[in-house]
């Protein structure tokens, strides 16, 4: 190529080498193999020195993600020390219009050459930085397109209830494309479960807790970039949360429950995934799809419950009670200006507390708002709380027995599982 002058050649060459995701890396290795050709390419151009920068594999050039590759390359040029750029095609260098003008920028103000398969472009002329710029422009361009289709046609197929994905533990895939019960009974046991014990302890801490102490382990999903199998781990908080949020649990088909979301950090738009979307906002949602662990309206009261548990809903919701010897921890608030009142116990024999509420204190130095003792208010909740249940207190013992006896039988089934599945 005749734009390669001498100047050139005694700066040394950079290939830059880039896949968008590791599935092609894994997968499409035909490209990857056309991209470090140009390292042969470039020594036969008369370049002694030839850096291959690769460390952009499995990375989108969207200019949405990291590309420390494309930053190394940048000061390459920046310092002056590269006299040409290869790339077997504009797209490789980026996909979106401002890492490709800064480059094309930057290689002007150092003199670096951009070299394709179509020939070798200097920015500092007028017509090679007209044909870059509708390179870089056509690259954009066609990645909003595929994007486009893609989602378009992922999204078409989902609201038909065709579209596959990983599923949680306890379905699979049939041959015709149908979710069914996973037919291990190890599997589809530990769930049905989780989800027992979440109907008698009414808190997934609580189940998960339980599930701890009894030494049972739960199926999780491990993915990896072409496949997914089965593996069993000790319970997991989060594990159990997904179990009971899933509404495929609930024989719904649900795709898109989760979005991504775009924000501005050091003047570079950052994309972060996996949060939660109302359920209005779901990609695709068709009741009654397959069987069920458990029905619909189950499912919309375990959201209820979960809402009316959690300690930072809105003022009005319900509380969940918790630990320690005063009867009304995270269940009292404050009458003059609503805010939850805490609990704090004397240093002398940690026996004696008061339920207090400091108001603004923490925010403006107001003080405390209220507080009141607590042994004699919770003499009177469990004298109420014994009157209103006396009455039942055989029933309730007989019940209390009946729920030892299937929390036991429970223990005893998922630990016969695990020892089937272990022999």
């Amino acid at each position: 190529m005749t734009r390669i002058t001498a100047d050139h050649l005694a700066r040394g060459a950079v290939v830059y080498v880039r896949q968008s995701t590791m599935t092609q890396v894994l997968g499409n290795t035909e490209s990857q193999l056309r991209q470090y050709a140009l390292a042969d390419t470039s020594r036969a151009a008369g370049f002694a020195t030839v850096t291959v920068i690769d460390d952009d594999l499995g990375r989108s050039g969207s200019g949405l993600t990291e590309r420390p590759g494309f930053q190394r390359l940048v000061t390459a040029v920046c310092t002056g020390s590269v006299g040409a750029v290869y790339c077997i095609e504009a797209s490789r260098l980026a996909r979106n219009g401002r890492d490709w003008h800064h480059l094309i920028d930057l290689c002007a103000l150092a003199g670096t050459l951009v070299i394709d398969p179509d020939g070798a472009y200097d920015p500092r002329l007028v017509n090679d930085r007209l044909l870059l710029g509708l390179k870089g422009t056509m690259s954009e361009y066609e990645l909003s397109l595929l994007r486009q289709r893609g989602i378009e046609a992922r999204d078409g197929k989902a609201r038909r209830g065709a579209l596959r994905f990983t599923l949680p533990p306890g379905y699979v895939w049939s041959e015709d494309g149908r979710i069914e019960v996973d037919p291990d009974e190890r599997v589809s046991g530990a769930i049905r479960m989780v989800f027992a014990k979440y109907r008698e302890l009414g808190s997934a801490r609580q189940v998960f807790l339980w599930a701890r102490g009894a030494g049972v382990t739960l199926p999780v999903v491990q993915r990896n970039v072409t496949a997914y199998r089965i593996t069993w781990r000790a319970p997991a908080y989060h594990s159990v949360v997904q179990v009971l949020h899933n509404p495929i649990y609930a024989g719904a088909y649900a795709f898109a429950r989760r979005g991504n979301r775009i924000s501005v950090e050091g003047g570079r738009a950052r994309k972060t995934s996996g949060h939660d979307r109302p359920m209005a906002e779901w990609g695709a949602l068709i009741r009654d799809n397959h069987e069920g662990y458990i029905t619909w309206a189950e499912f919309e009261a375990n959201q209820r419950t979960f809402l009316e548990n959690a300690h930072m809903q809105r003022r009005a919701s319900r509380k969940a009670a918790r630990g320690g010897r005063a009867l009304l921890t995270g269940l009292v608030r404050c009458g003059r200006c609503g805010r939850m009142m805490r609990v704090f116990y004397g240093m002398a024999s940690g026996h004696a507390h008061r339920y207090q509420c400091r108001g603004d204190d923490a925010h403006v130095g107001a003080g405390l708002c209220i507080g009141i003792g607590g042994v004699r208010v919770d003499r009177a909740i469990a004298d109420a709380l014994i009157e209103a249940v006396s009455g039942r207190a055989v029933e309730a013992a007989l019940l209390a027995a009946a729920r030892a006896s299937e929390a036991d039988t429970a223990v005893r089934g998922a630990l016969e599982r695990d020892l089937e599945a272990a022999r």
